[in-house]
């Protein structure tokens, strides 16, 4: 996986399953703008409205089944997968395959057993808020989007995979800044590796 890319997690919001002459539909939202995450690694991080405009008329987008590049639901680029902005956030309709793997997601996500979305991304432009110490906001201002998956176990956070990433990003934010203004970060380090002993 390239060095740049992250992922982030949500809950699969606004999701709708349905059947429109004879395909199947799934729809929901990939991201929402302007909600702060869960704490990361040292900071917390919300999405801006127009962070992915440009990344949608330039790149295709794949939909993965829980991150697996041989499990392709869909495309942007022949349309079975479509994604936009509107005032929420980062839309999705995704016409999944006539395959097993396609009917599997169809069903879990029905069923209610797949409630997470992730989408991976590099950033193009952030912005950084370290007016409250104690408080460090990340905003996403321009990212690539690369992919979206439907995922039973979303790269939370708290999962070692998830705080890997943000650690780095954090770190890299951090070796730009004054030394006097530097995290912690030996305390988040021992964080981390009782993590990763759970």
């Amino acid at each position: 996986m390239n060095e740049k890319m992250e992922r982030r997690a949500f809950d699969l919001t606004g999701v709708e399953v349905r059947s429109d002459e004879n395909k199947n539909i799934i729809t929901g939202y990939a991201a929402e703008f302007d909600k702060l995450s869960v704490p990361l690694w040292g900071f917390r991080e919300k999405i801006r409205k127009g962070a992915f405009q440009k990344s949608l008329e330039t790149n295709t987008v794949k939909a993965l089944w829980n991150h697996d590049t041989n499990l392709v639901l869909g495309s942007s680029k022949n349309g079975t997968l479509k994604l936009w902005e509107d005032d929420r956030g980062l839309r999705f309709e995704l016409e999944p395959p006539n395959t097993t793997w396609g009917k599997d997601a169809m069903e879990s996500i029905r069923r209610g057993d797949v409630d997470g979305v992730s989408f991976g991304f590099e950033v193009e432009k952030e912005e950084w808020d370290t007016t409250d110490p104690n408080s460090t906001i990340r905003t996403l201002v321009e990212v690539q989007i690369h992919e979206i998956s439907p995922t039973p176990f979303p790269a939370y956070p708290q999962t070692s995979v998830g705080v890997r990433s943000a650690r780095q990003v954090f770190e890299e934010f951090q070796n730009q800044q004054a030394p006097s203004s530097k995290y912690d970060l030996d305390f988040e380090m021992k964080k981390l590796k009782l993590l990763e002993v759970e």
